[in-house]
């Protein structure tokens, strides 16, 4: 079998072969949930060995690495609550030392996500302070979820900026400010012996059926969401991590008092989608002196941002605008 990471005889632009990329993918990546006569709905997110197949292939520091894992958990909640054809991405921009955080999940939950780094400014902000919070990693900026189902329908993006300290309280702040969503978030990532892991649990506010309620009911519904949140507040990040406790029971621990009903569970996979034919089509936008620049000993090597894998194009091979007639 041939690499297709390696130079290739085959033209580049009608080379299509995926990278050796890990086919994995999480049955109940994702559990839906709701409360019983309750304006209470979520989704827990548990990406498992997903997470240590992404963020295992950056070469990134852990605070940078758990930054990611929170916003693949969070990108693969928030897809999953939509219906859609296409991606859904979530986008931080600011001028911190983590310039952009990149997460997106297509509406069959492949999942893959990045993130720019400054490795002078970040290594200057972890000798302040060793665990930085989401805040300080991005800095100033804003916050981006985009929904986009291709050319022919129309991309809805919703932006607001960036506020509040960790990544859950700037998703509570866009929910709060542009979808005037009552939510809850909670977001959780780190690195055991067994890898990186990565969960989400976000629960929503949704409205009562029947338009008006009477008061006594009001207060009832208010009652419940306050209760939900409470409850949502109790849980731990180990809790979160713990590959011995299943989506499922950690639910019932949870909500197991509240009416909770389980919906079903949506999977998740390695979802990126590089190839040598779509990196190819990037090189032959650059005219023939920028490739000269590129290529080293005759190749040219690029890398994919998502997989981190690197592709040979041997120089030779790529026309650029100079070479189509």
């Amino acid at each position: 079998m041939t690499d297709p990471t390696a130079p290739s005889a085959t033209p580049a632009f009608l080379n299509h072969d995926r990278p050796p990329v890990p086919d994995l993918v999480v049955p109940r990546g994702v559990l839906p949930f709701h409360l019983d006569q309750r304006p209470v709905r979520g989704r827990l997110v548990r990406l498992g060995a997903l997470a240590d197949a992404i963020l295992g292939r950056h070469s990134q520091h852990p605070a940078v690495l758990r930054l990611m894992g929170e916003a693949l958990a969070l990108t693969a909640a928030l897809a999953t609550a939509l219906k859609f054809k296409g991606s859904f991405s979530l986008q931080a921009k600011g001028d911190g030392p983590v310039s952009l955080l990149l997460a997106d999940c297509t509406d069959a939950g492949a999942l893959r996500g990045t993130a720019k780094v400054d490795a002078a400014r970040l290594e200057a902000l972890l000798a302040e302070n060793p665990h930085p919070t989401a805040a300080a990693l991005l800095g100033s900026g804003y916050f981006a979820f985009t929904c986009d189902q291709g050319d022919d329908m129309e991309r809805y993006q919703g932006i607001v900026a960036i506020e509040g300290e960790s990544l859950a309280d700037m998703t509570d702040n866009y929910f709060r400010t542009s979808e005037q969503l009552q939510s809850q978030v909670h977001l959780a990532c780190g690195r055991s012996l067994a890898g990186w892991r990565a969960t989400a649990l976000v629960i929503e506010r949704v409205a009562t059926e029947g338009g008006v309620v009477a008061e006594a009911n009001q207060e009832d519904q208010d009652d419940a969401w306050r209760t939900a949140q409470a409850l949502v507040g109790t849980l731990k990040s180990e809790e979160m991590l713990d590959d011995t406790l299943t989506a499922d029971r950690l639910l019932h621990r949870l909500f197991h008092a509240e009416g909770l009903l389980v919906d079903r569970p949506r999977a998740l996979s390695y979802g990126c989608r590089c190839s040598r034919a779509r990196l190819a089509a990037v090189l032959e936008n650059f005219g023939p002196e920028d490739l000269d620049h590129m290529a080293e000993s005759g190749a040219i090597t690029m890398t994919c941002e998502f997989c981190a894998l690197d592709f040979r194009f041997e120089r030779a091979e790529v026309d650029g605008k100079a070479g189509r007639g």
